[in-house]
């Protein structure tokens, strides 16, 4: 780590400061929101599902258009526009007492959610080159399920659902973070420009690389399938249906939510690069189905926590799910993006990145808005029948990836390399970082 930081130069250390506060801030009303519109302000849950979800609908809306802007004029001012809308979105919230009101709060923090992750992977590309950027990505990965671990432990300590100043406590520190990276934009980050470095095609064969063309062929349209379908019951349960569950089915209490976030951390923290070396030489589509019985299993966890509501067991069980489905997690995001862009080619690389952008939005904005309404009706078998289901289904269709994917693309090196007098053959293709919740 020492070597690392030596390694970094002055505007990449600024940067990964950054990147630990806001994740901090976001980490104390990540587990809570739901909990804090349902449970404080009276909005009923399926209700409170559908307001989640205007984060994801916002992100999704905005991404394209904030994509072009950072080209344009750079990722800098992109960023102060989307942490200014974030500082404003938390602050209403803190007080929203109408839906309406925690609407628009919800949309402002979806413009920032929009426009962050590519503004920032923007300024790490520009400060930060070669073998560093490898290592700063996977420490960046780190240190924000750190940051939101760290977050979630705070948090669960401090709101009490009977006390609603609590929570507009932790709506405003979270607002007062976005605070610290907009200094530094302002401050030792002013100088760094992103806009004008990229030379694309000139684009006379367009269609070769329109949406349509991508998503017509038939390894592609069956990975955004599964990854809409891994988001939908993964991502877009942690915000919405997870804690409503802990709280309404098994019982538990805001502190024990709170934990469940930092055993997650913790396994994705200590286990991400093990698995790398696991499932390096696999087949991805196998990891993916390996994955898809691991996070059933951590739904029947989850589900068995209902029978015994408020006991310790349940407790147990909540960790407990957080933890199994961690280790799903650090299959999934090594794969599933490296699947992609090994489909890709440099005339639509982007492209084929925002079709994957497009499924993981996908997912979180159904996934809330499906949990509010099965759990609101008190279906709570259906949930996890719902969730266990679709988990069966990524199994299904990674078998039917893998009859359509090119074998180079599932991470098998081809046979043809020739081996060396060590027997090593061909180098294989490093998975990209893992990408944040």
């Amino acid at each position: 780590m020492a070597t690392f930081w030596r390694a970094l130069p002055t505007e990449g250390r600024w940067l990964l400061s950054t990147v630990a506060i806001q994740t901090l801030g976001r980490g104390l009303t990540l587990p809570f929101t739901i909990i804090y519109l349902h449970e404080v302000r009276g909005f009923d849950l399926a209700l409170s599902g559908a307001l989640m979800s205007i984060i994801a609908v916002t992100a999704l809306v905005v991404t394209g258009p904030g994509g072009t802007l950072i080209d344009r004029y750079g990722a800098r001012s992109v960023l102060l526009v989307g942490l200014t809308a974030m500082i404003a979105g938390c602050a209403l919230l803190a007080y929203a007492t109408h839906p309406a009101v925690a609407a628009v709060a919800l949309a402002l923090m979806g413009v920032n959610f929009g426009v962050s992750w590519p503004g920032f992977n923007a300024l790490i590309a520009t400060v930060v080159d070669g073998e560093v950027r490898q290592q700063y990505f996977g420490i960046n990965f780190a240190l924000v399920n750190l940051g939101i671990g760290v977050g979630g432990i705070i948090g669960g300590f401090y709101v009490d659902v009977d006390e609603p100043a609590t929570f507009t406590t932790i709506f405003l520190a979270d607002a007062a973070s976005q605070l610290i990276p907009m200094a530094l934009l302002l401050g030792p980050l002013r100088h760094v420009r992103t806009q004008g470095t990229d030379e694309g095609p000139s684009g006379d064969d367009g269609e070769a690389v329109s949406y349509r063309a991508i998503l017509r062929r038939p390894a592609i349209l069956w990975l955004t399938l599964l990854t809409f379908i891994a988001m939908f019951i993964g991502y877009g349960q942690m915000e919405a249906g997870f804690p409503a569950f802990a709280r309404q089915v098994s019982g538990v209490s805001t502190q024990v939510v709170g934990f469940s976030f930092a055993v997650n951390t913790a396994v994705i923290v200590l286990l991400q690069f093990a698995v790398l070396k696991l499932i390096a030489g696999h087949r991805r589509t196998r990891v993916m189905q390996v994955m898809a019985l691991v996070w059933a299993i951590s739904w029947l966890i989850l589900g068995a926590t209902g029978l015994l509501p408020g006991s310790l067991a349940a407790a147990i069980g909540v960790l407990a799910f957080m933890g199994v489905f961690a280790f799903g997690e650090t299959m999934l995001q090594p794969t599933v993006p490296a699947m992609y862009n090994d489909l890709a080619t440099d005339r639509n690389r982007g492209r084929v990145n925002a079709v994957n952008a497009a499924a993981f939005q996908g997912g979180a904005i159904t996934g809330p808005i499906a949990a509010g309404l099965l759990l609101d009706q008190g279906w709570n078998a259906g949930y996890i029948a719902t969730m266990v289901a679709g988990c069966a289904a990524i199994a299904v269709l990674a078998i039917a990836l893998e009859r359509r994917v090119p074998p180079t693309a599932n991470g098998v090196v081809e046979a043809a390399a020739p081996a060396t007098a060590s027997g090593a053959g061909a180098a294989t293709e490093l998975p990209e970082p893992p990408t944040p919740r």
